[in-house]
């Protein structure tokens, strides 16, 4: 019975969609679009595929529109993604120069994603950049800048307790 929803096939793609339909190793939803496809060729109407797929009319219909205008190749999904950023020599030396030196918003260290904001770069690609130079900027050997206005009270009272303690420690005051 024609519906009006009934789309004409060649005979290789009627071949190619029956063979995509009874796949048991393709992906679900392109075996799920052939199924869709078959029907329609066959005249189905839209409440029978509806109801046979369990499936929505705005479905059905984007895609019959891709399959009219693409044909087979119209069934394929193409998720693009974002372009891979490349991590060109330049951009290494500009990551690095600026992990070199301090924030400019008063922290004592870079973190990944604070420099990657700066830079305009992934905090993935500021990571990459450091792990190949060997950085770890949160894990540095120096003195570190603190905010504490009594900081170098409190160290050298730090350092004369320490150094007190290893000298009793080791006989040199008894």
């Amino acid at each position: 019975m024609a519906t009006g929803s009934e789309l004409l096939l060649t005979d290789d793609q009627r071949v190619e969609l029956r063979t995509i339909a009874q796949s048991r190793s393709l992906p679900a939803g392109y075996v799920f679009r052939a199924k869709l496809i078959l029907l329609l060729a066959e005249g189905a109407s839209f409440s029978a595929i509806k109801q046979r797929l369990q499936t929505t009319a705005p479905t059905i219909i984007r895609w019959k529109q891709r399959f009219l205008q693409h044909g087979l190749d119209g069934l394929d999904t193409f998720h693009p993604g974002q372009t891979a950023s490349v991590l060109t020599p330049a951009l290494r030396a500009r990551i690095l120069a600026a992990s070199r030196k301090k924030p400019s918003d008063g922290s004592t260290h870079w973190s990944c994603r604070k420099l990657a904001a700066t830079r305009r770069v992934s905090k993935d690609a500021v990571h990459r950049v450091w792990e190949e130079a060997g950085l770890k900027p949160h894990r540095l050997e120096r003195y570190m800048a603190s905010d504490d206005p009594e900081f170098e009270a409190k160290a050298s009272d730090h350092h004369r307790t320490l150094s007190s303690s290893a000298a009793t420690c080791c006989g040199v005051l008894r």
